[in-house]
């Protein structure tokens, strides 16, 4: 069931189904709670699915001031404190959902007895040739776009993003927000995660490659790595099934 809650003065919209521990589901950047629409649905039987659309994402409002990994941590509490979860059986994120469940169980924030990643991010090199490249392309078409169009600027800028496969262009108006992401490496703060963990990878993935899997895995003490194959970022799209059965199995 569709519902919406005001948190932090922002109208967020959020899906309830099923009876039983609660599952919260965290969707990943530019993505809304419908991606996980066949995992709660196969799961609802057992538990009460929870899925959120994150601020500035699906129906959910944009806040008014940059987030970083910890402020979306922060919201998910309030949002849980708001509709009265007391206690969550499990986090289930995708990408930076993943992201964000390590962020807020690392440091307390949120709690929960098992955690589910998908994909998910976290990994950065701030010397690597990626991010330095987004760094320039950021502060070099900035400089450059003030004397063009605006329809210009816009075109510049994201074929200039694309280039480098940044994907800040599926929310634009989340810039802010999406470069103080892109900075966080927690893999230091993984250590700190005492949860029983799952993280699925797709073998095809090249956004969160298998690599990320394993160094969560290596800094996780109660943590195992589940390969997909034929799976990319989005493999509980890709295979939507061998992640359900993953995900069932570790739940039990």
């Amino acid at each position: 069931m569709m519902k919406t809650v005001v948190v932090q003065d922002i109208l967020t919209s959020y899906s309830s189904s099923g009876d039983g521990e609660a599952l919260v589901f965290l969707h990943g950047w530019g993505d809304s709670k419908e991606t996980f629409n066949f995992i709660s649905d196969a799961l609802k039987d057992k538990y009460r699915c929870i899925s959120i659309d994150l601020p500035g994402f699906g129906g959910t409002q944009k806040p008014s001031e940059a987030f970083d990994l910890a402020r979306y941590a922060e919201f998910v509490r309030e949002f849980l404190n708001k509709i009265e979860v007391n206690e969550v059986y499990a986090f289930i994120g995708h990408s930076n959902g993943g992201a964000i469940a390590m962020k807020g169980t690392s440091g307390g924030v949120l709690k929960s007895e098992k955690l589910v990643l998908l994909a998910s991010s976290g990994v950065r090199n701030p010397s690597s040739k990626r991010n330095l490249a987004l760094r320039l392309v950021a502060k070099a078409a900035k400089q450059v776009a003030r004397l063009m169009p605006h329809h210009v600027q816009q075109t510049m800028k994201r074929r200039a993003y694309k280039a480098i496969g940044s994907d800040v262009f599926v929310a634009e108006d989340l810039r802010s927000t999406f470069e103080k992401i892109v900075s966080e490496d927690i893999r230091s703060q993984a250590t700190a995660i005492r949860q029983d963990t799952i993280l699925i990878y797709g073998d095809k993935d090249t956004a969160t490659p298998v690599a990320y899997g394993e160094y969560f895995a290596s800094a996780i003490k109660k943590s195992r790595l589940k390969i997909i194959p034929d799976a990319g970022h989005f493999l509980h799209v890709d295979q939507p099934e061998k992640v359900l059965s993953e995900i069932r199995t570790f739940l039990r």
